[in-house]
């Protein structure tokens, strides 16, 4: 079965639509577990525009399944895994002021700069990805980099669902099937919703965990978060 790590950078920045601690971040980690949810996801931006600094610390404290943090691999997010140890951090190549994750590594290029980021990563402990788009050639080089997994990203599949979804789903197929070739696990994330999970999911042999927010946390706002959690891992099994 596939894991669902919830990503609760919205409940931040619903939170710090207004101050205070309403919602409640660690409270709502707490529940996902409680409800079903495999890990639990953040990205901690240095504009801090959801999820702060004190909250890593804080969830780090409450988080019982997995802990997966996500980041540009400046120096903030590097203390922050050697402080947290959390189980997976998960390596994007987003500059500070973007709205979202939009684009994967070119692992050909920073080859060297992230081989040395996840030998660090590794040496605490923790498990390393990578974020990347469906070019078999990347893989290649991740291998070389040495990370333990790689976490696709799935914007463009989510995109083109609706048109042609054999089509879509093609290249992360590719993908895949040469990171697994290559003893890389395989992660996606980036716009899976109730819609387009089930087909990716069986689309993707192997496909470790999936890394799930903004839909998850519009579709709980209609069915709640517990029934919301219940048909996304259902989709998984």
């Amino acid at each position: 079965m596939t894991k669902l790590s919830v990503n609760v950078n919205k409940i931040a920045t619903l939170r710090n639509a207004r101050g205070g601690e309403l919602p409640n971040v660690t409270q709502v980690a707490i529940d996902c577990e409680r409800f079903g949810a495999d890990g639990i996801t953040i990205h901690p931006r240095p504009d801090e525009r959801h999820i702060t600094k004190k909250d890593v610390y804080d969830l780090k404290e409450v988080v019982t399944t997995e802990f997966n943090i996500e980041g540009y691999p400046n120096e903030r997010f590097m203390q922050l895994i050697k402080d947290t140890r959390p189980t997976q951090a998960t390596l994007v190549p987003d500059p500070p002021d973007v709205l979202t994750s939009n684009a994967g590594w070119d692992t050909q290029k920073h080859v060297d700069f992230l081989k040395g980021i996840c030998a660090e990563i590794n040496a605490c402990g923790v498990r390393s990805s990578i974020f990347v788009e469906t070019n078999p050639q990347m893989i290649d080089y991740a291998q070389e980099i040495g990370v333990d997994r790689i976490e696709l990203y799935t914007g463009p599949y989510a995109e083109n669902y609706g048109n042609d979804a054999e089509q879509a789903v093609l290249p992360y197929v590719r993908t895949a099937k040469r990171a697994q070739a290559l003893g890389i696990g395989i992660n996606a994330g980036h716009d899976l919703n109730l819609a387009n999970l089930g087909f990716f999911k069986r689309s993707i042999l192997g496909l470790d965990e999936v890394s799930i927010g903004h839909a998850l946390i519009a579709d709980a706002l209609y069915f709640g978060l517990e029934e919301t959690i219940k048909k996304y891992k259902e989709l998984l099994v």
